[in-house]
């Protein structure tokens, strides 16, 4: 404060000396009056930096590994290849004209296929569906793979959680699911397969993707994304789950994660009615004191989603979605914000949050005398990532969240480190803690980007993440984000599962 004082009144008497005729001030005058100018100067330039160079420099100083890190981490049970194509490409090859979109639950044809395409390319969103016909789909996957520029990758969300967790040298990985020799040539070389998992075909997953204002006929996408389709019956049936519970007890993880569940949905509910109880009934099998983490994936049918719910959740210890994940979730159990069709641009963050607990308190154990195993939901989206906690069980929620929002960041764009000259903040820098009133308002500092709030037992802690302006590949991010986020989390020793 004083050097401002001082500043004020040697300019009040250079002023003086001004209008006295004078053109030249005294050197000691100067002197005094060019420090704090300087000072000012370079205060400015540093003030200059943008909030996303301060917050990818705070990503760098925050995210620290956890004090207990995982050893060994079992992952099941969906695998397959991907392959990567234009959808507009793709669909204008297969001779298709652009018209209305319209979604299906499952695709019996071509037309199917571009109606639902549309249907989620207007909406910027992520889809995944079973293709019925064998014989249609295997032309269509001919198509693609001949398509230019198409290209093939490892997919499936557990085979691309385990190929993110074997980027940690010290990370023991096993991963069990429909492995074909092809998928198997791809796969890293820290990753065991146990020899019932090999297959002799590949299960292969066609990956329609589209870029942030891309037109076809009156479609443009509102953000870059995908839709997935696939005639995938191992996957389908969750063949490998048995298999996977029993390799277990001889490769004695100290995490598990499960995903693939959503493949079941298109095999009609009579199938997935019965499945989905043997499938409860084998991670029943898992001993208690192993934590649990699903992984969900885009699903149409509410009763299913309902029966994963009621069944399924209760029995993990935290899950990973998205915001069409959450929002079907809601709808499905009659949630809150459930009367919404949609999210309208970047999901409001206090009604995310309000969808958060509501599950939480539904499905897991806020109550200390509930049965219920659920103490943590990973929810991302474009614009900024929650990651949620009943308190008592988890630690290094901060540095976690942080983790996947950076690897998000850096993935999408193709890149190994952030490239702030190539991504965006859009996340909001005040929201509110809940839709409804009793409600806190919150903000986000870009020096300290992790915002952490309570309601009850429960912490939430936001981080934004600082988006790829022109994604190369959108397909496997939400699966690189909970990877990351799991390998940053520990789980705290006194409360078992």
């Amino acid at each position: 404060m004083w050097r401002k004082a001082s500043a004020a009144a040697l300019l009040a008497l250079a002023v003086g000396y001004f209008y006295q005729g004078s053109s030249e001030l005294p050197e000691q005058i100067l002197q005094y009056i060019n420090l704090p100018v300087f000072w000012s100067s370079s205060h400015t330039l540093s003030s200059q930096k943008s909030e996303e160079q301060v917050i990818s420099a705070a990503w760098e100083t925050l995210i620290t590994l956890p004090t207990r890190q995982w050893s060994k981490v079992a992952v099941g049970v969906n695998a397959c290849v991907d392959v990567v194509v234009s959808g507009v490409g793709l669909l204008q090859a297969l001779a298709v004209d652009p018209g209305t979109g319209l979604d299906h639950e499952v695709l019996h044809s071509k037309e199917d296929l571009k109606e639902a395409f549309i249907h989620y390319m207007g909406r910027g969103a992520a889809a995944e569906r079973f293709f019925s016909d064998k014989e249609v789909f295997q032309w269509i996957a001919r198509a693609a793979a001949e398509y230019p520029g198409a290209k093939l990758y490892v997919g499936g969300n557990a085979a691309l959680i385990g190929q993110k967790l074997a980027t940690y040298p010290d990370l023991m990985v096993l991963l069990c699911g429909p492995v074909g020799p092809k998928l198997h040539e791809m796969l890293d070389e820290q990753i065991i397969v146990p020899p019932d998992s090999l297959q002799e075909m590949d299960e292969y997953h066609l990956i329609l993707e589209y870029k942030a204002g891309e037109q076809w006929g009156s479609t443009r996408a509102s953000q870059a994304n995908r839709f997935i389709f696939s005639h995938d019956v191992s996957n389908g049936e969750m063949s490998s789950l048995e298999t996977f519970v029993e390799s277990l007890e001889e490769f004695e993880p100290e995490l598990v994660v499960l995903s693939g569940l959503h493949m079941m949905e298109g095999q009609g509910r009579e199938l997935w009615e019965e499945r989905l109880k043997e499938a409860v009934s084998a991670i029943s099998d898992i001993r208690k004191e192993i934590p649990i983490h699903l992984e969900l994936a885009s699903m149409t049918d509410k009763d299913y989603m309902n029966s994963i719910m009621q069944e399924v959740m209760p029995i993990v210890s935290s899950i990973g979605l998205n915001e069409q994940e959450l929002l079907f979730l809601s709808q499905a159990g009659e949630g809150p914000h459930a009367d919404m069709e949609a999210w309208k641009g970047i999901p409001d963050v206090g009604q995310v949050s309000d969808i958060l607990l509501w599950i939480l308190e539904q499905h897991g154990r806020t109550d200390p005398s509930s049965e219920a195993d659920l103490t943590r939901i990973h929810f991302h989206t474009l614009a900024y990532h929650i990651l949620v906690t009943v308190e008592g069980y988890w630690a290094n929620e901060a540095a976690a969240v942080m983790a996947g929002a950076r690897v998000a960041s850096s993935q999408a764009c193709g890149l190994q480190s952030v490239d702030i000259s190539k991504v965006e903040l859009k996340a909001p820098l005040e929201f509110h803690s809940s839709h409804f009133e009793p409600r806190e308002k919150l903000s986000l500092n870009p020096a300290e980007p992790v915002v952490v709030w309570r309601r009850g037992n429960v912490t939430f802690h936001l981080t934004p993440v600082l988006v790829c302006k022109q994604p190369l590949r959108t397909v496997g991010l939400g699966d690189a984000i909970s990877a990351e986020g799991l390998v940053y989390s520990e789980l705290k020793t006194q409360q078992p599962f």
